[in-house]
């Protein structure tokens, strides 16, 4: 067994204090998505974990890619025939976090998915690189394949089908809504007593929020 107990880092970067934060969370996330984007340029600063729970009653956790946020929420893409879209389609209520190293923050986010609109999906769908739009089609995704040459032949006969043609978003893939009812954001600071700030959504669309002990 490898012994991990030495591995230790003081986080001393930043502070988070509440006579700096705004009242509503999604500012606060734009502004520290923005300062990480500037820190670490384009290196998939929108990487974050999403969490579901399963249709087996485990919960499980993967990296996607944020696509958009804005005052509604976060939208991210995926096959709605997936083990991830089965599990949100059984139960809305995932979590989306985010852990950027480099700025020595975290953001854990608790929601509501919904299916974004069939526009959205579409004109998101339609941006997407070819081969990225043939990679959705091509793809069961989640389902157990013989082989990754299984994949490649079908790929191949599909770049043949679709020659010249417009390639159009499949039914079965598109995008999910995240509306947050809770954002908790983390600083890293000395001696592990980081900062801890939770915004909860309230009755009237307010948001409350509170310090919790690291």
């Amino acid at each position: 067994m490898k012994d991990l107990s030495d591995y230790r880092k003081s986080y001393e970067k930043s502070e988070l204090l509440e006579t700096q934060i705004p009242e509503d969370p999604i500012n606060l996330f734009h502004k520290w998505f923005y300062e990480t984007e500037e820190f670490n340029g384009t290196e998939e600063v929108n990487a974050m974990t999403v969490s579901t729970i399963g249709l087996d009653g485990f919960p499980k956790s993967r990296v996607v890619l944020l696509k958009k946020f804005n005052e509604e929420g976060f939208i991210f893409y995926t096959n709605y025939n997936s083990e991830k879209g089965k599990a949100i389609a059984a139960n809305p209520k995932i979590c989306l976090s985010f852990f950027w190293h480099s700025m020595e923050r975290q953001v854990i986010i608790k929601g509501i998915a919904e299916k974004t609109s069939t526009i959205t999906s579409d004109n998101y769908f339609d941006s997407r690189p070819e081969g990225s739009k043939l990679g959705a089609i091509v793809s069961p995704q989640s389902e157990v394949i013989p082989s990754r040459n299984f994949l490649d032949e079908k790929l191949k006969e599909l770049e043949a089908a679709m020659e010249g043609k417009e390639i159009k978003r499949p039914e079965h893939w598109g995008g999910f809504l995240v509306r947050p009812v809770a954002v908790e954001f983390w600083q890293g600071r000395a001696n592990r007593l980081h900062d801890r700030i939770r915004y909860e959504l309230q009755e009237d669309y307010s948001w409350k929020i509170d310090r919790l002990s690291p």
